[in-house]
């Protein structure tokens, strides 16, 4: 069976996916350099009941241009697999991520779970050559950057 053949006959098998990237309107990006200039993308976060687990995804001047809900859970945990949060990543086309959830209880405190999250999702990022720049928690109380609380992760 030759090349067209093959297509042709799978054509009608196998579905055909399409990607369109549309890119919308808004204001110019602002880049992200700290913590801090990430506070009004996650403002929201801090009264949500539930944990939401959020990727930002970032051009290569530190720039967000998109970012994808990775998973929506209960009071006290979500959810998070690194190819959920790198499928949309790599469709957008990023250069990095700075991934953030909430912790609805005000702690700023990470979790054994939030510490292996991160870990697996530098991992991951690494081999796939999507940086992973910050892990932050945010809650009622502030946001805390798992970058600047535990380092050594990223060295």
């Amino acid at each position: 069976m030759n090349t067209r053949t093959l297509k042709k006959h799978l054509k009608y098998i196998v579905p055909e996916m399409r990607l369109a990237l549309i890119k919308e309107p808004g204001t110019n990006p602002l880049p992200i350099n700290t913590p801090s200039d990430l506070e009004k993308f996650v403002e929201p976060l801090r009264h949500y009941s539930e944990e939401y687990f959020i990727a930002y995804h970032l051009t290569a001047r530190n720039e967000i241009c998109n970012f994808q809900i990775i998973s929506h859970g209960c009071l006290s945990a979500s959810l998070v697999h690194p190819r959920e949060v790198f499928k949309g990543a790599l469709i957008a086309n990023s250069y990095a991520i700075i991934v953030a959830h909430n912790h609805p209880g005000g702690s700023l405190t990470p979790s054994r779970e939030d510490l292996e999250t991160t870990e697996t999702l530098i991992k991951a990022g690494d081999l796939l050559g999507v940086k992973v720049i910050d892990h932050i928690i945010v809650s009622s109380n502030g946001l805390c950057s798992l970058r600047e609380t535990h380092g050594y992760m990223w060295s």
